[in-house]
């Protein structure tokens, strides 16, 4: 059976890229990892004895929406995070933000916009998720630079106001990944104000909000309720990967306006899939949580405070506000060539930011840079990035 063809442009998956690119060479020392964004701090202690206490829930079906539990606990955290009120029929859990990244775009994105293909926006680099909802649902995916230019931030508001009445969807991570760029109040006040004046939906990606460097990043529903927008303006999605350090449990949430939850709930009772019961268990807990997610942001302040003194006078460097990766330029603007140095001089694993990023007819924005995950022990961290800044900057 043919693949279709609307994801004949589709390039691979970045992971298997980077397969291709090192696995035919030996390594030039002990192997490090600094590639995918796993968290590796320890999870929660009340993980297993939940889960334990909890094993008869596998037994039947979960409610397909969140428990009343998880929802008022997922709703409390809310309150306590952001300020903001968001009732049940606003929230929905999730496996992961993934599952709801992209199927949100399946429920919400309409098939035309004003007669024409709609078009849904992302920045470039993005999380591939992105690119394939766009295709999925027949929009064309217009990849917008978010570059040192612009803050490590898309400039949607400097696209053509005929593009702009085209977009059903856009799309915003803060932190940003790769680059760790927090999107300021001010910058999701206006992103909404375009999407008011366009008529388009903003998926706010916020999954690594609770890593930060020096402040909290402002949240969508906290700006949107600040500048009195309309809530099915925006839909909110985070997730326990991150934040507490569960990348397995695949469990997040989304929120959104009262009629657009109708659809994404509407959609998730015909073909998606609730979390078991004991998981949602768990999910409660943490939500309900904030111990172990303050000792987690200090040890990612630690490698934060690690690598500006490792890297200290690097030419271009900027670092990250948020999030767990450095965005490093790369010698001589070619991020696969410094991987590959990396990797067979020295054993330490990277990513080419180009494997994040699209060609466009602007270049690739990701081209010259690498992304660093910070995600081990301080001190396996540590001799990471040392052995890199002597292998590429020394």
């Amino acid at each position: 059976m043919a693949f279709p063809e609307r994801f004949s442009n589709l390039p691979d998956y970045a992971f298997p890229r980077l397969r291709k690119l090192l696995d035919h060479h030996a390594p030039g020392g002990a192997p490090i990892a600094m590639t995918i964004g796993e968290p590796r701090h320890a999870m929660p202690d009340f993980v297993g004895p939940i889960l334990a206490a909890n094993l008869s829930g596998f037994a039947v079906y979960p409610p397909n929406d969140g428990t009343p539990e998880l929802l008022a606990a997922i709703s409390g955290w809310i309150a306590r995070r952001y300020g903001v009120s968001v009732g049940a029929d606003r929230l929905m859990a999730l496996n992961g933000t993934r599952e709801g990244l992209f199927n949100a775009a399946i429920a919400l994105s309409p098939e035309t916009k004003r007669g024409q293909r709609p078009v849904i926006l992302m920045p470039n680099p993005f999380y591939q998720v992105y690119a394939v909802a766009a295709l999925t649902v027949g929009a064309d995916p217009v990849y917008v630079p978010a570059s040192a230019e612009t803050g490590f931030l898309p400039d949607y508001e400097a696209l053509p106001p005929e593009l702009l009445d085209r977009v059903s969807v856009a799309y915003l991570c803060s932190p940003a990944n790769p680059q760790g760029a927090i999107a300021p109040a001010d910058y999701l006040a206006r992103l909404l104000a375009l999407a008011e004046k366009h008529d388009f939906r903003v998926f706010a990606d916020e999954c690594y909000s609770e890593i930060w460097r020096d402040a909290p990043p402002p949240g969508a529903l906290a700006v949107a309720e600040a500048s009195g927008a309309d809530p099915e303006r925006v839909a909110v999605f985070h997730s326990l990967s991150k934040r507490s350090n569960l990348p397995g449990l695949r469990s997040g949430f989304v929120a959104a306006g009262p009629a657009s939850m109708v659809r994404i709930r509407q959609l998730r009772a015909f073909a998606g899939a609730p979390l078991p019961l004991p998981i949602q268990r768990v999910s409660e807990a943490a939500w309900a949580d904030e111990g172990h997610v303050e000792v987690s942001r200090a040890l990612y302040q630690a490698k934060f405070a690690l690598a500006d003194r490792v890297f200290s006078g690097l030419y271009n460097r900027v670092a990250p506000e948020g999030g767990f990766f450095l965005w490093l330029p790369a010698p001589e603007g070619d991020g696969e060539a410094a991987a590959l140095k990396l990797w067979r001089e020295t054993g330490v694993r990277v990513l080419p930011g180009a494997y994040l990023s699209r060609d466009t007819d602007r270049g690739n924005p990701g081209r010259s840079y690498i992304r660093v995950a910070l995600v081990a022990p301080e001190d396996e961290t540590e001799r990471g990035l040392t052995r890199l800044r002597d292998c590429l900057y020394g």
